[in-house]
């Protein structure tokens, strides 16, 4: 039997560490082709290419991408390299080696001006350079007419890696009050289960080909439900105080929500990042978890991690 080759790019992120790790462990015949970033660099074109040509992968999965929402308004060109102009050689290279590519995208292609959940074919209008470079990304593999999944996720947290959870974390464990958005409202999603439902997605084909290819598209891939901002650090803090995390924040009452124009620096972000997902559940007869009961679990993984309930800080 022929073995599954797989090119993974961002093996050392939150989602591709995951993807990494998930797809060690199946007991299918797979070969993981996942180099780093001194191996192979996302803005180098050509020799992102010619990594493609000479890996022939039958499944690429790209979950790499310029994520720094702040820093893309100062850097248009290195986020539209790695987020429009890279996936666009993945796709095309993809297409002509008759590979199967998915592709990890962002509830940020839209403007959150909606009041409801997004599906996957309401139009889109991002409202900063992050959001549009990966819409054009999206676009970029639509139109190479290879076959495709792009999975838009939000709200991205995990053990390993930089996010939401962590800083909730180190505030309460710093602060005796903070403030914090109010009037945001999105899915957190673990970057465990987002990889555990791709993988899911692909089981049972040779490469994932067959499948992705009569599924192509874009589907919404959350955790179920939505909060604020300040409702998931609520969260955060009220286990750490459960589970006996020694922490200077007073109470639950002394986290403040505050509204979005509180924070009139550039770049605007949606209000409203809640998506539907029914599309993705109905089609691979899936249910995703709630994002609270992710939340708590990989809370939970964070404090045994960091021993945080022996009194220890959370590192930088």
């Amino acid at each position: 039997m022929k073995s599954m080759r797989i090119l993974l790019t961002g093996a050392s992120g939150q989602v591709g560490g995951e993807l990494l790790r998930r797809l060690r462990a199946m007991p299918a015949r797979i070969e993981v082709i996942a180099p780093t970033h001194a191996q192979l660099d996302l803005a180098d074109l050509a020799a992102l290419r010619a990594a493609v040509r000479h890996a022939q992968p039958d499944l690429i999965l790209h979950p790499a991408a310029y994520t720094a929402v702040v820093k893309a308004e100062s850097e248009p060109q290195l986020a539209r390299r790695l987020n429009a102009e890279a996936p666009a050689v993945l796709a095309e290279e993809a297409a002509r080696l008759g590979a199967a590519l998915v592709h990890f995208s962002t509830d940020y292609v839209f403007d959150g001006r909606y009041d409801g959940r997004y599906t996957e074919d309401m139009p889109t209008n991002p409202l900063n350079v992050y959001g549009a470079t990966k819409r054009e990304g999206e676009l970029a593999i639509a139109a190479s007419g290879g076959a495709h999944w792009i999975l838009r996720t939000s709200w991205v947290y995990n053990l390993a890696g930089n996010n939401f959870m962590k800083t909730a974390i180190r505030l309460a464990q710093q602060k005796e009050s903070y403030t914090i958005v109010g009037d945001q409202l999105g899915a957190p999603t673990w970057a465990s289960t987002i990889a555990a439902v791709c993988c899911r997605m692909l089981a049972g084909t040779d490469g994932g080909r067959e499948k992705v290819a009569v599924t192509s598209g874009i589907y919404h891939l959350t955790a179920g439900g939505a909060t604020s901002w300040h409702g998931y650090a609520s969260l955060i803090a009220r286990e750490l105080m459960a589970r006996g995390v020694t922490l200077k924040l007073k109470g639950l009452e002394q986290i403040t929500p505050v509204p979005t124009s509180s924070y009139p620096t550039p770049p605007e972000r949606p209000l409203n990042s809640r998506l539907d997902c029914s599309k993705l559940e109905r089609s691979f007869g899936l249910t995703l978890p709630a994002w609270d009961e992710d939340a708590l679990a990989c809370l939970q993984q964070i404090i045994a991690h960091y021993q945080l309930d022996q009194g220890r800080l959370l590192p930088d």
